[in-house]
């Protein structure tokens, strides 16, 4: 049985120690042009394993209760998912930080249901749209929140520029919460 509630202090070296990495054998590939960008699927061989690196700042920033609200989800008091998700007053808007869940329970609705406390969260600030940043490297996940009802909204393409990510695309997506 797995329980969600809202993260303490005593979760957070916890959650910086859940595996966020992630194997995949379709990437997306994505052109642009005047008129817009394209995004399609591609088989990559062998599959890509990518492996996020620490990340002390972001870590420490959504220990910030006042501006990160953070849903873990517990099973016999091990942590194997958690959201963290804010909100901005100006635009209504709510913002995914992070997503993760323990690679055993992948693919069993736990990220659904993660995903469906950050929609409540952003509903109860008053948020327009549920928004969020994903690589283009990770078809699983943006496969996922599609299935969700996320749409593609953009694209950076220096977003990851001098970091270990370099060279990938930022896609950032959305979905209407009204």
């Amino acid at each position: 049985m797995i329980d969600m509630r809202v993260a303490s202090s005593a979760d957070y070296d916890r959650i910086d120690a859940l595996d966020d990495s992630f194997t995949t054998d379709r990437i997306l590939h994505v052109t642009g042009g005047d008129s817009g960008f394209e995004i399609r699927s591609v088989a990559v061989q062998p599959p890509l394993r990518k492996e996020y690196p620490a990340d002390p700042e972001a870590d420490l920033a959504r220990r910030d209760q006042d501006a990160h609200h953070t849903v873990v989800a517990v099973e016999d008091d091990r942590i194997v998912g958690f959201v963290t998700v804010s909100y901005a007053e100006w635009n209504q808007r709510a913002h995914v930080e992070q997503v993760t869940v323990d690679p055993a329970y992948r693919g069993k609705g736990l990220g659904s249901a993660l995903m469906a406390r950050a929609e409540s969260y952003g509903r109860k600030a008053g948020a327009r749209t549920l928004w969020l940043e994903v690589t283009h490297v990770n078809a699983p996940a943006v496969r996922a929140y599609r299935r969700l009802g996320f749409e593609v909204c953009g694209l950076d393409t220096s977003l990851y520029v001098g970091t270990p990510a370099e060279g990938e695309i930022a896609l950032f997506m959305s979905k209407s919460l009204d």
